[in-house]
Parts: C-alpha cells; sequence; structure tokens
C-alpha cells in the first residue's frame, strides 16, 4: 500500500480496533492516529502493521496489538509534564506512544539489537524526550528516579520491589504479572502503601534478566 495512504489506516485502526473497544482518552486516541506503527515492524510484515494483533519482531519478541497499546497509555493516566520510565523498549512503538503523551520517556532494552534499533529509529521521528539505554530493566534508572509513571510490557511473575521504589507516592504503575497468562495490573503509590488493580488478562512475553532469577 501506498505511504501517503497509511493515515488512513491509522484512523481505521483506532476507529475500528480503539474507540470500539471502549478507549475514550483523546490524547491517547490523537497519539495512536499520529504515531506510524509501520516504521517500528519488521519490513516483511508492514502490510500488517495496522491489522488488530501483535507482531513478531525477533528475537523472540513482539510489538504489542495496538488495542493494548492504547488501553495500557490510557490507564497510566498520563500528563505532559510526567516523567516515564518504561521497561522493555522493544520495537519502540509504545514508547513514541508515551513521548507523545509525557514529558520525558526512560525506556530500557535488554536485547542490545532491539535497544540499538530502537534508538535509531526514535531519533530519526525525532522523539528526543525519548531516552534509550540497553541493559536489565529490573533494577530501573535511579539515578532519573523518582518517575511519575513506570510502564513494563514484560511480564514477570511479581511486581519488581526495585521499581516499586523508583515510583514517586501519587505516581501509576503499569505491569503484566504472571506466568503463561498474565494480569495487567495497575499500582497507585500512596502515603500509606500500594492500592493494586486488576485491568485485563493478558498475553506478553516473559521478563528476562535478574526477574527470572527472583521470586
Amino acid at each position: 500500500m501506498a505511504e501517503n495512504d497509511r493515515q488512513t489506516e491509522r484512523d481505521a485502526m483506532v476507529q475500528d480496533q480503539i474507540v470500539a473497544r471502549g478507549v475514550k482518552d483523546e490524547a491517547v486516541l490523537r497519539a495512536m492516529r499520529k504515531v506510524p506503527r509501520h516504521k517500528f515492524v519488521p519490513q516483511e510484515y508492514e502490510q500488517d502493521a495496522y491489522s488488530d494483533s501483535p507482531l513478531p519482531l525477533g528475537h523472540r519478541q513482539t510489538i504489542s496489538q495496538p488495542y493494548i497499546v492504547a488501553f495500557m497509555s490510557e490507564a497510566a493516566q498520563l500528563r505532559p509534564t510526567d516523567k516515564v520510565l518504561e521497561i522493555g523498549t522493544g520495537s519502540a512503538y509504545q514508547t513514541a506512544v508515551l513521548a507523545e503523551l509525557a514529558k520525558e520517556i526512560y525506556t530500557i532494552e535488554i536485547i542490545d539489537p532491539l535497544g540499538l534499533k530502537a534508538k535509531g529509529l526514535l531519533h530519526e521521528l525525532r522523539y528526543e524526550n525519548a531516552h534509550v539505554r540497553i541493559g536489565d530493566g529490573y533494577e530501573g534508572w535511579k539515578e532519573n528516579a523518582p518517575f511519575d509513571v513506570i510502564f513494563v510490557t514484560a511480564a514477570p511473575n511479581h511486581i519488581p520491589e526495585p521499581l516499586v521504589e523508583q515510583l514517586k507516592v501519587g505516581g501509576r504503575f503499569i505491569i503484566p504479572v504472571g506466568s503463561e497468562r498474565q494480569e495487567l495490573v495497575r499500582i497507585a503509590k500512596t502515603e500509606s502503601g500500594l492500592v493494586q488493580e486488576a485491568l485485563l488478562r493478558v498475553s506478553f512475553v516473559p521478563m528476562t534478566g535478574a526477574a527470572k532469577e527472583q521470586k
């Protein structure tokens, strides 16, 4: 399909896959209409970039289904002044959506080739507020903590304590937790502790690195 037709595809994706399922946040919908998902998928899957499904990235990783990206972004209740930590950059599609919604995005990818590609693509698309680190995200990014929002896009079997520590009081933490099928959880950090809410059954790739060594 011609390059100049892809906006029509994005508009249809948002209307048919996202609005139709109940996502209402106008800022999220604008971001989903704007970010060119076809730039973030491997070339052999470009024709399917706006389909209602995750797609393979290689390295046993996937780019999330558009609806899940939008749902998580809305659930985070992002504000233009927020500083966000993302664990699991992957293709950087979610990163780009976050960069449209928040002030600064700090994102960590454990797989070197994906991290390097993501860094180059975010630079090419002029997302100068997105900062990429290659490494294990389990310990977070302490020198830039605390964060208003923490996003995790791979599934550990528990909630990583180092990430909880780097979340501001009043902050939101969005994370899939579990093994083969997971629960997407939103955690609010309050003065008196954590308030946890189950949002949706999901299926993410497992979180690797130090997460696998913890219980």
